[in-house]
């Protein structure tokens, strides 16, 4: 199975992406293009459930989009002009074909597909009461939860069950459904993890990134709303806002890492902000270097930022193949380490000789900034200098995202002058939050009041956390494990 991420075991990890369209020709067709253009979202699985008007009908696989929703027969199953899709990246969890989304049921009021990006918080203690109450549960998904409140709520229209339902819940998602009447999506009231709305002629589209649009030819309406709820049917979309008005915190780290570079995400360019902390980062962590170069591929944005803002040139020091995947890659230490060179080489010609600054997004484990320092040095570079474009990652993240547990996580564990030691730097600096704030057009972080979710940099969680606080880390822990999101 192919991963889109060179240095996959590095990585913060967003769990998946999110495209349903409501009133087109061949829908799921489009969806399929959308899923391709969110595949960095999520590379485990995909999955896409049709409605012909009168059946629904649903293909899910492990692996990537392509390969599996790219065959003849696969597609005309999924026939009909209403269809919503998922892509996935697992936690620590199992791998397996009964977590891949759109979970579906068929209820009282009908059937009901749902695919969800994020993550419920107090998941665990919500299955607790619906297990007590008679629910039987077909997954290890957190996803599962919002289907059984819908399904045992008394209310009896089903938008108002499923406003019930999404009161129960804490924590991050955008959500699409797919029922007989229509579409329906939804943010929850802190706006956390993105959606945004599109046109494809008469069709409406919702998706995770604009860039999912893009692919598929499709006109960029808005974002929907923190809080808000929409629901697409007989060609209108209509707005809901169940929820009492919140200040928004979207997630931070979607403008560092996981949105495509090409993608607007809640109105602002992210190409344009990973230039912004590059430039941010320049004038913080300014160094006597000879090249500036980018760990491929999240790490090149920032990097021209920070190469025009220092005046020091930008050169691609590291070539990347784009022809390696996961499962090339054999077990054992020695093997792996020899593979890193075949997703990853430097360019000896340009850097023998030279004092380098290299460019990335974050630093995780460390594993990878070891790896590139020592490729730098094995080209013969005279100095090495990392610098990230983003605050040190010292807390987990509980809201979507596939962090490793805080004492995995390099920042939490040592101080920079440590962790510069530890990857074999000359130096290594980290843009501060408030640098990363004035990139995104603030003039500094509200410690009041924060603009956006920062929770990995600064431990802040916006949202109570109820599996966390009730049951400790370890079972959370043990619940991602569990789970897919």
């Amino acid at each position: 199975m192919l991963t889109t991420h060179p240095f996959d075991d590095d990585k913060l990890r967003e769990e998946c992406g999110v495209f349903g369209i409501h009133g087109a020709e061949s829908a799921a067709a489009v969806v399929a293009l959308g899923l391709h253009a969110l595949q960095h979202r999520g590379q485990e699985a995909a999955g896409i459930t049709g409605f012909d008007g009168k059946e629904f009908h649903t293909h899910r696989a492990m692996g990537h989009v392509a390969g599996n929703f790219d065959r003849d027969d696969i597609m005309r199953q999924l026939a009909g002009a209403s269809a919503v899709g998922h892509v996935r990246y697992s936690t620590t969890g199992e791998t397996a074909l009964r977590n891949v989304q759109p979970l579906y049921a068929d209820l009282s009021t009908g059937g009901f597909a749902v695919a969800h990006n994020g993550n419920i918080s107090n998941a665990t203690a919500l299955k607790k009461i619906l297990v007590r109450r008679g629910s039987i549960f077909q997954s290890t998904s957190d996803t599962e939860v919002i289907i059984h409140l819908v399904a045992t709520s008394n209310y009896r229209t089903l938008l108002d069950r499923f406003i019930d339902a999404l009161k129960q819940v804490e924590g991050a998602y955008s959500l699409i459904c797919l029922t007989a009447e229509g579409m329906i999506g939804c943010r929850d009231p802190l706006g956390i993890r993105p959606l945004v709305i599109g046109k494809l002629g008469d069709a409406f589209i919702l998706a995770s990134e604009t860039v999912a649009l893009d692919v598929v030819g499709a006109e960029f309406v808005r974002s929907v709303d923190p809080g808000e709820l929409v629901i697409i049917r007989d060609g209108q979309l209509t707005s809901h806002r169940p929820f009492a008005e919140r200040p928004a915190r979207p997630c931070i780290f979607e403008y560092v890492y996981f949105s495509r570079p090409d993608s607007i995400v809640d109105g602002t360019s992210v190409y344009s902000v990973r230039k912004a902390i590059g430039a941010e980062l320049a004038r913080e962590n300014q160094v006597d270097a000879d090249l500036v170069i980018p760990v491929p591929d999240s790490g090149t944005p920032a990097a021209l930022g920070y190469a025009q803002e220092s005046g020091i040139p930008f050169e691609l020091g590291i070539i990347r193949s784009h022809y390696v995947g996961r499962t090339f890659i054999q077990p054992g230490d020695k093997v792996r380490h020899l593979g890193v060179k075949l997703k990853h080489n430097a360019n000896k010609a340009l850097i023998a000789g030279k004092r380098v600054v290299l460019i990335d997004d974050s630093i995780v484990r460390g594993t990878t900034s070891l790896k590139i320092v020592q490729m730098m040095r094995d080209a013969g570079a005279a100095e090495v200098h990392m610098r990230i474009a983003s605050p040190p990652t010292q807390h987990s993240c509980f809201y979507g995202v596939d962090t490793p547990e805080r004492a995995k996580l390099l920042a939490a564990q040592m101080t920079v002058g440590q962790m510069a030691n530890f990857i074999n730097a000359d130096s290594l600096a980290f843009l501060t939050i408030d640098g990363l704030y004035r990139a995104l057009g603030e003039a500094e972080r509200s410690d009041g009041a924060p603009q956006y979710c920062d929770a990995c940099f600064t431990g802040d969680y916006p949202t109570t956390l109820t599996d966390f606080d009730e049951h400790g880390l370890e079972d959370q822990f043990s619940l991602l494990a569990e789970r897919v999101v």
